[in-house]
Parts: C-alpha cells; structure tokens; sequence
C-alpha cells in the first residue's frame, strides 16, 4: 500500500491577496551575502574571503498575526467560554486527536458569495455523497473562494457557514472543521449589507459564535479542497505550539492510502 499526500496550505509569502492589506504577512530575505556581517558580529576579524564562497546563512524576518496563511483557530478566538460557560481553550491546549482524523468535504462552490450555508444546506449534501457523520470527522467545505486565491475579491468570495450548519456538525461530535475562504463565516462585505438592513447583530460571525455553545476548531484559507473526493483521506492539520494564542499556523495535508 502507497501513501500519498496533498497539500491542502497555501503559501506564507508578500504581495499576494490572502489578508485585508493591515493584516497582510510582511516578509524580509536575508541572502547568503547579505548575512555576512551578522555571522562576522559572533568572530572578531572574520573576513567574508574566510568563508566557503563567501557566504554566510539565508535567514528570513516575518512579521505575522497568528490568522495568516492557513491557520487552526483555536475556540479562545471565537470567545473567552466554550461549551455554554466554560474557558475557552487556546491553541496551545486542543488535543492532537481532533487535528488527525478521517476527513469529509462538502462541495459549496455552487453558492453565491456572501451566501449563509444552513444545516439544511449540509444535510443535503452529506445525502448527496451518501456519508453519515462519525465524531471526531474532519469536515472541510470547498467554497468559491478556493480557486480566487491571491486574486484582488479572495477576502470577499465564497459563502460561509452559519450557526445553523455549524451546530448540525458539532451537535455529531465533529470537533474541527475548514473552509477554503478567508473566513468560516460569510465574508463580511456580505454580513455587513444584512446587518445594515436587519440591525441584526446576531448575523455577525455567527458561526464563529456557534463555539460559544460548543467548543471547536476550524482551519481557514485551505487550499487544493477541488482536488478531494467526498470521503476517504485523512488529514493531519496540528498547529504550531503557541502558548495561550488564538491560533496556529499549520501545513494541512490529506494523506490518501492507496
């Protein structure tokens, strides 16, 4: 039996829409040369003729939030209490169980921008591919938005996943799930038209929110869902070890056994 894996991240890298642009991750490449006097600063009288070719380390500089790139976000972002009362765990302490499970991906991209995915909308679609939720289950959602990444509308496409269609997977035991939009909410261009003409605040973020009632994780800005079937992968997505931050960065990959 063979083992494949597909990369479901997107890039760290400048000048690619992947963030509204105060959010955006600022990348510094420090070359072989250039690192030179960094090197000599540890070597009194270190010449760069000493070195093999004249060449010292590549580093790189970065400034990041936590939500570049693809990301876990931890119930903590989501709300200071989980599960109607309780602290709200941070990256830091969600189990690794939840992050290597047997995925699921519901195909969305026949939604509109802006559109509000409901629990009918994903009972459907697990009827559609003939899968029964088992908890634990990694559940991604291809939008619209996967194939416009780095283009000028990827912050504003795709649709999201309302309270509703949140609960309907965690009310399964589902754990942690993903979009490969800029948010697990509908992005809020869309939100912020609803909520001018309802004045209705509980239609923001409110599946992020759904994490007040039960605890739970999801990854944004995955990559490559297109090229997934419905079931039959598992994906490891364990996030960077942070201590009591709001997210983690993390290489997300479905591992097919073939």
């Amino acid at each position: 039996m063979a083992r494949r894996f597909v990369d479901l991240s997107i890039y760290l890298e400048n000048d690619v829409v992947s963030d509204p642009e105060v959010f955006r991750p600022k990348i510094e490449y420090i070359d072989h040369k250039m690192s030179v006097p960094e090197l000599a600063g540890f070597f009194p009288g270190l010449q760069p003729s000493d070195l093999p070719d004249g060449e010292a380390w590549a580093i790189e500089r970065i400034a990041l939030i936590t939500h570049n790139g693809t990301h876990l976000d931890a119930p903590y972002h989501f709300a200071s209490t989980m599960n109607k009362g309780e602290r709200a765990i941070t990256i830091d302490e969600v189990p690794l169980d939840w992050c290597f499970q047997a995925g699921v991906k519901l195909d969305f991209t026949r939604f509109d921008d802006g559109y509000v995915a409901t629990a009918e909308d994903v009972e459907a679609e697990l009827a559609r591919i003939g899968h029964v939720l088992s908890p634990l289950e990694i559940v991604v959602v291809n939008t619209s938005a996967g194939k416009r990444y780095g283009q000028h509308n990827y912050v504003t496409a795709g649709c999201g996943m309302g309270y509703e269609a949140t609960m309907f997977l965690l009310e399964r035991g589902v754990r942690l799930t993903g979009t490969d939009g800029w948010s697990w909410d509908a992005p809020f261009v869309h939100t912020k038209e609803k909520y001018l003409e309802t004045g209705d605040a509980s239609l923001i973020w409110e599946g992020h929110k759904a994490g007040r009632d039960i605890g739970y994780c999801h990854l944004e800005k995955l990559h490559n869902l297109e090229v997934l079937p419905p079931a039959g992968f598992t994906i490891a997505c364990f996030p960077m070890k942070i201590r009591a931050a709001s997210a983690g960065w993390t290489r997300a990959v479905a591992i097919f056994e073939e």
